[in-house]
């Protein structure tokens, strides 16, 4: 109890929900442009059906609802991917960095004991945001592969003992679980590679857990409060995907903030030293990527 009462008021001392409510926004601005990187780099390796199909799926993961207003977003550019010069190519990789560059400021004001022992090199927070779109886009083309994999495996059956087992439906499940390893494996990264200092992949690992269950019990009465219950479209017109999208991204950049309060609050188990909370004028994110 005391160690849960010690995260809790690490994470409004702290701010998250003020740093949850920026690294959303910089989200926001990031994931179009950074499904178009995606997409230039595999629709012509991989079937273009089976890409958007596949990142539907794991869409949903992200904003569960609202990936089909994401994807007719998508499919309006790659009708007009010909106009596409190099200069718009170096834009969408600079935005789509932005989202990481605020999630590394998060990180520091959660983990500012690490970063008082072992600072970072500039240089090196600047390379890691592109080191990660190149891993994203790799992952992507990964869960296309097996995706298309599993979904014909879905189309056969099983003999044994004289029984056959159709494996219909085994697909779909399948493909769950993999997103949700993939969620896991991702977060777990993110604790281990985001935050500067030394770190501990099994601290990593139980706080990417956490919040990978935090946020499958969350998304499911999510999308269904948006599809069945919100009257947000009447008040925001227009811009009810946007605002619902907005609010996903909140919802998970809070998850994701509190396992890594929930890591940090555990490395300072046994420690004297505390650490204030920083001033909200010092959580601005940075120009570079």
């Amino acid at each position: 109890m005391a160690f849960f009462l010690g995260v809790l008021g690490a994470f409004r001392d702290n701010q998250v929900f003020l740093l949850a409510g920026a690294l959303a926004y910089y989200l926001l601005l990031s994931i179009v442009p950074l499904l178009i990187l995606m997409w230039m780099a595999l629709s012509r390796l991989v079937d273009q059906q089976a890409l958007l199909k596949t990142l539907g799926e794991y869409l949903e993961r992200i904003v569960p609802g609202q990936s089909a207003a994401i994807l007719d977003e998508l499919y309006r550019f790659s009708s007009n991917s010909s106009h596409i010069s190099w200069m718009l190519v170096g834009t969408l990789i600079f935005f789509s960095s932005q989202g990481f560059s605020v999630l590394e400021k998060s990180m520091s004001i959660i983990f500012l004991h690490r970063i008082e022992l072992r600072r970072r090199h500039i240089a090196l927070s600047a390379v890691i945001p592109y080191c990660y779109v190149v891993v994203l886009v790799l992952g992507l083309l990964v869960m296309t592969l097996i995706s298309q994999m599993l979904q014909s495996i879905g189309a056969e059956h099983l003999e044994a003992f004289g029984l056959v087992w159709s494996l219909k439906g085994a697909s779909g499940k399948l493909v769950y679980l993999l997103g949700v390893v993939a969620e896991v494996i991702l977060l777990t990264s993110l604790y281990l590679i985001v935050p500067a200092g030394s770190k501990t992949w099994r601290h990593a690992l139980v706080g990417a857990s956490a919040a990978t269950l935090a946020w499958e019990l969350i998304r499911h009465p999510l999308m269904w409060y948006f599809q069945t219950r919100s009257k947000v479209g009447l008040v925001y017109g227009s811009l009810t995907s946007a605002i619902v999208i907005l609010t996903s991204f909140e919802v998970f950049s809070l998850l994701l903030l509190l396992g890594a309060q929930v890591i940090a609050e555990y490395e300072r188990i046994g420690t004297d030293n505390e650490v204030p909370p920083l001033a909200p004028t010092e959580i601005l994110p940075t120009t570079h990527g």
